[in-house]
């Protein structure tokens, strides 16, 4: 068992890690005009697990998940996708790395409107020369829903739909790790919930792991832990979240004058 800051005790998962942070820092600017986004922040992302990280605009989330995407630099620290550190990649098996370990799905859908659904599925594979398991990506556009819109283009789809494209993309490749970044963002209540659904399933039956930033508690509900980030530092995490349960551990933080 380990304890939070707010002396809550959460059990320590035997898991693996499929993305790791140690004394992870990322700071901007310099002097007067200094930033810190990120202090010295140490988490494991584990296998087959959904993870949502929250917390208060300029807490740090995004910026967590961007570093350990590779997506950003970091100043010092250490930040792993499985065994591998990011830090010292050159930007050449920076690229290989984030194409074939990492999935992503950002809250605008990035679709290409030329292309139909199916080839915004496999087009990171295309790109990258590979071919498609095809039993795999069946279970997937299974999974998501997408069997009978394959041959539609993104302004023939809804936005949910879109998004559910964006997810197949993500999961089609089998990556270590997807990164979804307020996923839901443009999306309508309904839309959003199968979205989650459809996050929530891949990690339960096609054993993905997910790291979601959101700042909504119903969001987050979807997962099984939510990490609660302040003023760049980690300070709490929940287990099995429910709505109202996020509601209140954040209600926690405000009471003890934790905001950016």
């Amino acid at each position: 068992m380990t304890t939070t800051p707010f002396g809550v005790e959460t059990a320590t998962r035997a898991t693996a890690a499929a993305a790791r942070a140690t004394d992870l820092s990322k700071v901007y600017g310099e002097g007067e005009t200094q930033v810190i986004a990120l202090d010295s922040v140490s988490v494991e992302f584990h296998q087959a697990e959904f993870t949502a990280i929250m917390g208060p605009s300029g807490s740090g989330k995004s910026t967590l998940m961007h570093c350990m995407a590779g997506l950003d630099t970091i100043s010092s620290g250490s930040a792993r996708i499985g065994d591998v550190e990011l830090t010292t990649l050159k930007d050449k098996k920076l690229t290989q790395l984030r194409r074939d370990k990492i999935g992503f799905i950002f809250q605008a859908f990035n679709l290409l409107p030329t292309l139909n659904a199916l080839e915004n599925i496999t087009l990171p594979m295309d790109i990258a020369g590979r071919k498609a398991d095809q039993a795999w990506l069946d279970q997937v556009v299974a999974t998501v829903g997408l069997a009978g819109r394959l041959k539609h283009r993104p302004n023939q789809l809804s936005g949910g739909q879109q998004q559910r494209v964006a997810v197949a993309r993500a999961l089609a490749g089998q990556p270590e790790i997807i990164f979804a970044d307020e996923p839901t963002g443009n999306l309508d209540s309904r839309s959003g919930a199968e979205v989650l659904g459809f996050l929530r399933n891949s990690v339960r039956e096609l054993g993905q792991t997910v790291v979601m930033v959101t700042h909504d508690p119903v969001a987050a509900a979807y997962s099984d832990r939510v990490v609660f980030l302040a003023d760049g530092r980690i300070v709490d995490e929940l287990r099995n979240p429910t709505a109202d349960s996020v509601l209140d551990r954040m209600k926690r933080f405000d009471a003890k004058g934790r905001t950016s």
